[in-house]
């Protein structure tokens, strides 16, 4: 039996038509018919991916004295009708655009972190123009520090949440990787190793500087607590802390949006095949999260009128995040545990 006729009794034999078959290999019907037709044959990258859907061995596909359907010898084979053929074009494509957008986003994470310092600071100069009655205090009352700062902090939010939303735009057609199965094609997994391996050095100076400013933030606070200072400078030393936790926000979606991008194609990290299931139980959740904390900071600003006190609603936010990322992960991943037994 040749491989035009293999191709075809398997394919009927999973009762799929032509066009089943080249949607799951990525390609056009007119390539399926080609090879049962004998008029074409599949490069060695669709053999694989043939070996991997079918479940059987190459060897079978491949020689025509083999009449019996052996199985696959790929053990890491996922499923197939979620399996993805990635070319390098794709691959290169994909890693160029975020290396692109990288610094954007950094950009409009950072410029989230810093929207609250506006209001920290004109705030702050006001009431303790108010209180103290000093030369030199911001020429605002409170309610007109308040409102202010508010507006400021929408319209740099509102500025960052834009530059995200245009480009995952920009990203849209690549969201496969972050959701199907992925079968690299012959040489993109060693071109993307090597490239993460050339960024390792830049990832790990990104990471280690951003929690060291994270840790330095804090210091100015500490002294100034130590030496009992006044109320003013406190708020100078929280426009300092929130400055730079913008610096090191930036550096952690820089630096992880490039790695991303690898992982993503590898399929490690946060992206392996378990991951993407739970992203897809979960994805939900930050939306909803963030609408929540908006709605609780205005609720609060509003009903308190204490807009300056109410800011401090979005660190604490940007914290309780990752913890409770981590258990609504942690509650999705063990009911597919259970599902699975």
């Amino acid at each position: 039996m040749i491989l035009a006729e293999k191709v075809m009794a398997l394919r009927k034999k999973n009762n799929w038509s032509q066009e089943e078959l080249a949607e799951k290999l990525n390609i056009s019907r007119q390539s399926v018919s080609k090879w049962e037709s004998g008029a074409s044959i599949p490069d060695i990258d669709r053999i694989i991916a043939m070996s991997s859907l079918f479940g059987v061995s190459t060897d079978y596909l491949l020689k025509e004295e083999l009449e019996q359907e052996l199985p696959s010898e790929t053990e890491d084979v996922y499923e197939a009708a979620k399996e993805r053929s990635v070319s390098l074009e794709e691959a290169n494509g994909f890693m160029g655009l975020v290396r692109k957008l990288a610094g954007r986003m950094a950009f409009a994470a950072g410029l989230c972190v810093l929207s609250p310092i506006p209001l920290v600071v004109m705030g702050g100069l006001a009431e303790y123009g108010a209180e103290e009655g000093r030369h030199g205090a911001a020429p605002l009352s409170e309610d007109m520090a308040g409102g202010f700062g508010v507006v400021i902090l929408l319209v740099l939010v509102a500025i960052g949440v834009a530059i995200l939303v245009l480009s995952d735009m920009q990203t849209e057609k690549y969201q496969y990787l972050e959701k199907e199965s992925l079968a690299l094609q012959y040489g993109v997994e060693g071109i993307v190793r090597k490239k993460k391996e050339d960024f390792a050095g830049r990832y790990r100076f990104c990471i280690v500087t951003g929690i060291t400013l994270c840790i330095i933030g804090v210091v100015p606070l500490m002294v100034a607590s130590a030496f009992s200072v006044g109320d003013l400078i406190y708020i100078y030393c929280t426009a300092v802390l929130l400055g730079m936790v913008a610096a090191a926000v930036f550096l952690f979606v820089w630096a992880g949006s490039i790695q991303g991008s690898f992982d993503k194609l590898l399929q490690e990290g946060d992206y392996t095949v378990e991951e993407k299931a739970l992203h897809k139980k979960t994805s939900f959740f930050p939306g909803v999260y963030w609408c929540l904390v908006t709605a609780l900071f205005l609720g609060a600003g509003l009903y308190s009128e204490d807009w300056w006190h109410a800011a401090f609603i979005w660190p604490v936010a940007a914290i309780l995040f990752v913890a409770i990322q981590y258990v609504v992960k942690e509650m999705a991943r063990a009911r597919m545990e259970r599902r699975d037994r």
